[in-house]
């Protein structure tokens, strides 16, 4: 893994002012640089929370140019907040990192960047397009396609198509928008279907909202739901990221509601920030942080009402991978595992740091690959050193990532949502 410590050149044109308190509260006690994995990795200060945090506000004070150095250095960044778990005066570093991004765009070439954006504004806002890639992506998997490309593809295309699941038959696209629950209502909740979630991951959707309903909620799946904004704003898109944010918010506060649930660790955190991200906008910043509020990961919510006890035996010895915006983000760790050992059966065993980033972080393990692999490789020995059967990961981007670990380096374990072994206690699947 090959690492260049760019110059950052003096002087040049300043970062937009940045509205973030937390630039100046960093006292650069140096806490943050253990918890930190492109630190630990590399050893260089420009690659730590305390170091990036030093460039953004040296840019924003005019003291260095927004060049490609500066940039390569906010990106190897992974946004998995474990810094903000680790220091102790409260720095809340993702705001500032998201802010320097909106202000130098999305990583990578020219033409990556291009793909990014076309992504970010023309693909994810819009439901009906993200269902037509994903069906070309499910042609061009069963067609033969992907078995020639396989053999004359470069290296990198060829671990990238490897990353991806098989897309399944069906996605999760529900006819109606409100599901009633079985037996005596104990709460009404909207349900985030997810862009990432509900084309690849379609039956982990079916499986939460099984889930839900057992245990006495109705649920609201609005039809004017979209994609919630995270990967644009974690890779500095910040306009599509806004109006997205809006049209879940018109779409979700147009039902009276106890709850918003979200199955993937990185949507929930996002949701749970609608009101900064929307706080300049005064027709939405009281909304949306009325929004906020309501927004629950799935095993927050389901332990807050303490589920009905599963009846059906799912013999497994487990372990549990800590979503970096689940446990750093939204400081959710007891809640799932509490959740796991209600169900008959399952023996959880914890691995050797849990809640380091097995090193997905969104497009991260597109656009840093070595630096992703690197991670991966360590997270995969830290589970292989469990003995578990399975390991549990209550997130899109880490289940894709530890399902390519296992093939790639070992061992060949299962990954699960905690609502697919849920759903299975249940005896729904």
């Amino acid at each position: 893994m090959e690492h260049k410590d760019n110059i950052i050149e003096e002087a040049g044109p300043r970062l937009p002012s940045l509205d973030v308190p937390e630039l100046y509260q960093c006292v650069h006690c140096g806490l943050c640089l253990n918890a930190c994995p492109t630190y630990r990795a590399l050893r260089i200060e420009s690659e730590s929370p305390r170091g990036r945090i030093h460039l953004v506000r040296a840019a924003a004070e005019g003291r260095v140019e927004l060049n490609e150095g500066f940039a390569d250095h906010l990106n190897l960044c992974l946004m998995c907040r474990a810094c903000e778990s680790a220091c102790p005066s409260g720095v809340k570093y993702g705001r500032i990192a998201e802010a320097a991004r909106a202000a130098i765009g999305p990583p990578g070439s020219k033409l990556a960047r291009t793909v990014a954006n076309l992504a970010f504004t023309q693909l994810l806002p819009f439901p009906s397009r993200l269902r037509l890639a994903a069906r070309l992506l499910r042609f061009y998997q069963r067609s033969g396609a992907a078995r020639i490309a396989g053999k004359i593809l470069p290296k990198r295309l060829r671990e990238m198509s490897a990353m991806l699941p098989a897309v399944p038959n069906r996605f999760f696209v529900p006819e109606v928008e409100v599901f009633p629950a079985i037996g005596a209502r104990r709460a009404r909740v909207g349900m985030l279907g997810g862009c990432v979630m509900s084309v690849l991951f379609s039956e982990i959707d079916a499986a939460t909202l099984r889930v839900l309903r057992k245990n006495g909620c109705e649920v609201v799946l609005p039809k004017r739901q979209v994609c919630c904004g995270a990967l644009n704003v974690h890779n500095g898109e910040t306009a599509a990221a806004k109006e997205m944010a809006r049209r879940n918010i018109d779409a979700f506060l147009a039902f009276d509601l106890d709850a918003i649930v979200v199955n993937a660790a990185g949507c929930g955190a996002a949701m749970k920030e609608y009101g900064h991200l929307l706080r300049d906008d005064p027709a939405y910043a009281e909304k949306a942080r009325r929004f906020a509020r309501l927004v629950r990961d799935a095993s927050e919510f389901l332990f807050e009402i303490e589920i009905l006890p599963p009846s059906n035996a799912v013999d497994m010895t487990v372990t549990y991978q800590d979503p970096c915006h689940l446990a750093h983000g939204q400081k959710v760790r007891s809640q799932p595992r509490a959740l796991l050992q209600k169900i008959p059966g399952i023996r959880l065993v914890e691995m050797n740091t849990p809640d380091r980033c097995c090193g997905s972080a969104g497009i991260y393990n597109i656009t840093h690959a070595a630096m992703s692999q690197a991670l991966l490789e360590e997270k995969m020995v830290s589970v292989a050193a469990t003995g578990a059967a399975a390991v549990v990961a209550p997130n899109p981007g880490c289940m894709l990532q530890l399902r390519y670990g296992a093939k790639r380096f070992g061992p060949p374990i299962e990954v699960y949502h905690l609502m697919d072994l849920l759903d299975r206690a249940y005896g729904a699947a």
